[in-house]
């Protein structure tokens, strides 16, 4: 089936809804922590971002990109929770990465954009660098500007998943992570069974770019391989909330985790 994906602005009237569940599916079993309502809207107020489309402008977005200035909206509630957040999950898992982002979160200048992109799960990853060209043009027109986008720094954020060995193997002969660990199911249902094969089909993908990392961290999106080369340190953290049982169907029963990327900026 041949799909057109069509590239708009944000559309405050339109896109609500869409963008906040994208948002959830981001930021996962921690998506409450984050005022969500108040991000959405703050994203759909930014003057740059894209979304994709496939039915028009006044359709439901497939995905969104945009980049906020965290510096100009540190009272916001939401860029509030997610830099304490930030702050908290690199004290655990990467100090190098807290030192570098509690002294940048301190300070006036230099600026820190964060990066929000975030697309269903089935999007192709062939649609990432159109809409981060056009991120650039808009910043580029932006700066011109004078508007407040000038940063030091950027941080992407990002999905990933853990695979145990045993799951792994698991998901290549499309069995469930549960019967992996021992929990079976015998009534599976077929969409059980679909979302399985997906769950597959993400790991095989994956593989063919990489070998099976050592800590058992798969990407939900390719192009983190790309921005890793130029960070400057990144961290891999799991949720605070613990899963539900069995793991959320939209994950396809994965463990799944978040990671954040520090870019410089030049």
């Amino acid at each position: 089936i041949d799909v057109e994906f069509d590239f708009f602005d944000p559309n405050p009237n339109v896109d609500y809804h869409a963008i906040k569940r994208l948002l959830i599916q981001l930021f996962g079993r921690d998506s409450d922590i984050f005022s969500l309502h108040e991000l959405t809207e703050l994203l759909l107020a930014q003057p740059l971002g894209t979304t994709i489309k496939t039915d028009g402008t006044e359709s439901d977005p497939y995905a969104i990109l945009s980049l906020i200035n965290m510096h100009a909206y540190h009272e916001h509630p939401s860029i509030k929770a997610l830099a304490a957040y930030f702050l908290c999950k690199a004290a655990q898992a990467n100090p190098t990465m807290h030192t570098a982002l509690q002294t940048l979160f301190s300070q006036s200048q230099p600026h820190v954009g964060l990066v929000i992109c975030e697309r269903l799960i089935n999007m192709p990853v062939q649609v990432i660098p159109p809409m981060y060209r056009l991120l650039l043009d808009e910043l580029q027109n932006a700066l011109s500007a004078d508007k407040p986008y000038k940063f030091s720094h950027i941080l992407f954020l990002s999905r990933t998943y853990h695979l145990s060995n045993d799951e792994e193997s698991a998901l290549a002969n499309s069995i469930s992570p549960r019967q992996a660990n021992g929990k079976s199911n015998n009534k599976k249902s077929k969409k059980a069974k679909t979302a399985d094969m997906a769950g597959a089909g993400i790991a095989e993908e994956y593989n063919l770019l990489t070998r099976r990392p050592s800590d058992g961290i798969y990407p939900f999106h390719p192009e983190d391989l790309v921005i890793m080369q130029m960070a400057e340190c990144t961290m891999d953290y799991k949720f605070d909330k613990a899963p539900a049982e069995p793991r959320e169907k939209d994950a396809f029963g994965l463990d799944v985790r978040g990671r954040a990327i520090l870019v410089r900026a030049d």
